[in-house]
């Protein structure tokens, strides 16, 4: 668990004396005097920063921010998400990171990001490929829900992230059961979702979601494909991110599972298709008939028997 790879209050204040300039060159030496540092700390934090993967240009007329769009630092990000953001250059895993994070009281939607994690992990415990371009965070919730309900969640977390992208893009990104994002049939995104309860209810659910942007993913397994292939430039990290979680938070204000379900299949892609489903000990294989108001998947197998399928990957064939 690296938590000491969140930037230094220095060198985030350097960060975003850059991003506030509009995307000016500001001269080392104001950066000097605003930071209140020496010229020669301020070339070290920009050599750091560079290596952090911050492209930072150095121009005759001083420190140029690229790409202000794929910086996700909690000063990118509207006020009143602000307090929310918790951005690490480098970290085993936003899951892992999430869950120490709550039991400290941060708040309810807290959003924890990684620009590259080390030890990601997907659903039935996958390595999860996450470099650097990627959009990798968990949500850290508190939701009002006994733990048979936390699956709605999930549904109106890729159902958001679907319209999201299509709206912002213009691009047909649909959900796949349980809950991938899949594009031009080519997998987009994963979420992971993790529990821990209280009695009867959900104490804290984690939702970790990891879509590919700006990076170019790679699986043996997988076909995945990124925003950036799809449309031949690189987009906003943080107009996704700020545009979902806004959207998120609207939708799960007060949970209704019809609604949610309803929402879910307007966008999915598994209904109607020839699915194999995957779980811990079998396989199924068969067509996917409908998602019940359980979140759970109904096959008709090739045997002719029709199975209701709770957890599991599921394939299209």
């Amino acid at each position: 668990m690296r938590v000491n790879q969140i930037l230094p209050d220095k060198r985030q204040m350097i960060l975003k004396i850059l991003y506030q300039s509009g995307g000016e060159p500001v001269s080392g030496v104001k950066i000097s005097e605003t930071a209140e540092i020496s010229r020669v700390a301020v070339w070290k934090h920009m050599k750091a920063l560079k290596q952090a993967g911050v492209n930072i240009k150095a121009l005759p007329t001083g420190y140029k921010l690229q790409d202000a769009g794929n910086l996700l630092y909690p000063f990118c990000f509207p006020t009143h998400l602000q307090d929310r953001i918790f951005h690490f250059p480098e970290l085993d895993s936003t899951m892992d990171q999430a869950r120490e994070m709550a039991r400290q009281g941060v708040r309810q939607a807290s959003c924890v990001i990684a620009d590259v994690q080390t030890a990601a992990r997907g659903r039935l415990n996958r390595q999860w490929d996450s470099e650097r371009g990627g959009l990798w965070f968990t949500l850290i919730l508190k939701p009002d829900l006994p733990p048979p309900l936390a699956w709605t969640v999930n549904f109106a977390a890729s159902a958001c992230m679907s319209e999201v992208l299509t709206d912002l893009f213009d691009l047909d990104v649909r959900v796949k059961w349980p809950n991938d994002l899949l594009l031009k049939g080519r997998k987009l995104s994963g979420m992971l979702s993790e529990m821990e309860t209280r009695a009867d209810m959900v104490n804290f659910l984690f939702l970790g979601i990891g879509l590919n942007v700006n990076n170019d993913p790679a699986s043996d397994q997988y076909q995945a494909i990124s925003l950036k292939t799809a449309l031949g430039k690189s987009v906003s990290r943080k107009q996704i991110l700020t545009r979902f979680l806004d959207l998120f938070e609207s939708r799960i204000a007060a949970v209704d599972p019809p609604r949610i379900i309803s929402r879910w299949k307007a966008r999915t892609a598994t209904i109607g298709a020839d699915v194999r489903v995957q779980t811990h000990d079998r396989v199924y294989e068969g067509k996917a008939l409908d998602v019940d108001d359980t979140g759970a998947l109904i096959v008709e197998g090739r045997d002719g028997v029709t199975r209701k399928i709770i957890y599991g990957d599921c394939f299209h064939c």
